[in-house]
C-alpha cells in the first residue's frame, strides 16, 4: 500500500504541497487554471499522471530536491494519478484504485469548505452538457 507515511523523507518533501506550489514551473503551469472559488474548474488540466512514464513537471520538481526523475520513478507506483485542486490534493494508484486525500487545507472562512469533492456532492459544479453526434452510414 502506498501512502504518505510509507514514503522516504526525500519523496515526502517532493510531494509536500508547500514545496509543490513554491516550485515556479508548476505555479506558472497552473496560473490560468486555478479557481479557489470553483475548485472543480480546471481540475482536468491540473491532473498529473504517471503512467509508465514520468510527468515532466514532477521530474523537474524531483530534480529541485536532489532526486533524478529515474530515482523518483523507482520510488513511486508505475500508475499514479494526482489531482491538485485548491484546498485538496488527492491521488489514485492504478486505474481501479480508490481515491485518497493526500493533503487537505483548512477551510477558508468566507467560502466554507470548498473542495472539488464537496462541490460535486453539493451539486454546485456546472451540469454536464449534452452533445449530439450525427452518424451516417
Amino acid at each position: 500500500m502506498w501512502g504518505k507515511k510509507n514514503l522516504e523523507p526525500s519523496v515526502k518533501r517532493c510531494i509536500n504541497v508547500g514545496n509543490l506550489f513554491s516550485f515556479p514551473p508548476l505555479s506558472e503551469h497552473y496560473r490560468h487554471h486555478w479557481f479557489p472559488d470553483k475548485p472543480c474548474k480546471g481540475s482536468g488540466y491540473r491532473c498529473i499522471r504517471i503512467n509508465h512514464k514520468m510527468d515532466p513537471l514532477i521530474g523537474k520538481a524531483a530534480n529541485r530536491i536532489g532526486l533524478s526523475s529515474q530515482q523518483l520513478y523507482r520510488l513511486l507506483p508505475s500508475e499514479l494519478t494526482l489531482w491538485v485542486d485548491p484546498y485538496e490534493v488527492s491521488y489514485r494508484i492504478g486505474e481501479d484504485g480508490s481515491i485518497c486525500v493526500l493533503y487537505e487545507a483548512p477551510p477558508v472562512k468566507n467560502l466554507g469548505m470548498l473542495t472539488c469533492k464537496n462541490e460535486l456532492i453539493r451539486g454546485q459544479s456546472s451540469p454536464s452538457k449534452n452533445y449530439w453526434m450525427a452518424v451516417s452510414s
